[in-house]
């Protein structure tokens, strides 16, 4: 299905320290519907400047660069430009490195390999404030997180003051978005209507003060609100 002429195109910024990487990521994305690449850059600093100047809709963000590293300019990025988000770029979808940058505020992360097709999804479902994480990568958060987390954690002793505004529906949400589950499998699992479980979400990241899925999936690890298998 085509998308409307009337809806602009998800302007994206790339930010990766080897220019071939940069040029091959432009070239599949200026071929994608939809998506437009408004500039690049080679290092952090580079990257905040120029996310500064174009307020592009979506930052590629490579983790690993010279000088300023891509999880501060994540973090300043995604501070400062709160309709910006950032999709990190990882060699191994393991690397912790790309953890930090969920931390530091990004919405997802990606293998530098991803199929264009993808690629191109995963900036579009960014771009409309959703998340991009796999249930495998949340369950790797899940076992570092789980390593950092008190031995007294546990769903009846949260750590955060805010989790005390949640109903319990609320809470049980929280904790399937944790899992890595979608809205669609959260209504499964709940038996209600998707609509009911994007309300349920967005009540969920307004009383804790988090931007997106992401932050709520660390913070729901971060509080022991789910546990290491």
């Amino acid at each position: 299905m085509s998308r409307p002429d009337t809806e602009k195109p998800v302007r994206v910024l790339i930010v990766d320290d080897q220019s071939l990487l940069r040029m091959g990521f432009a070239m599949v994305l200026d071929g994608a519907e939809g998506i437009t690449v408004v500039g690049e850059a080679a290092d952090g600093g580079a990257a905040i400047n120029q996310a500064r100047a174009l307020r592009p809709d979506v930052v590629l963000m490579d983790v690993r660069m010279p000088g300023i590293d891509g999880i501060e300019a994540t973090r300043e990025i995604t501070s400062e430009l709160p309709d910006t988000k950032v999709l990190v770029l990882t060699t191994f979808d393991l690397d912790e490195y790309a953890f930090a940058g969920l931390r530091a505020g990004a919405s997802g992360f990606l293998l530098k390999d991803t199929p264009p097709a993808d690629l191109a999804t995963a900036i579009h479902t960014v771009a409309k404030g959703e998340a991009v994480l796999s249930p495998r990568i949340t369950h790797r958060m899940l076992e570092l997180f789980g390593e950092k987390l008190p031995l007294g954690a546990a769903d009846d002793s949260p750590q955060d003051d805010r989790i005390a505004h949640l109903t319990t529906r609320e809470r049980e949400v929280l904790g399937l978005i944790a899992t890595g589950a979608s809205n669609a499998e959260i209504a499964q699992q709940l038996f209600v209507s998707e609509t009911t479980v994007k309300t349920h979400v967005g009540n969920v990241l307004a009383k804790l003060g988090l931007r997106d899925r992401v932050q709520a999936v660390v913070f729901a690890y971060e509080n022991g609100l789910v546990k290491p298998t």
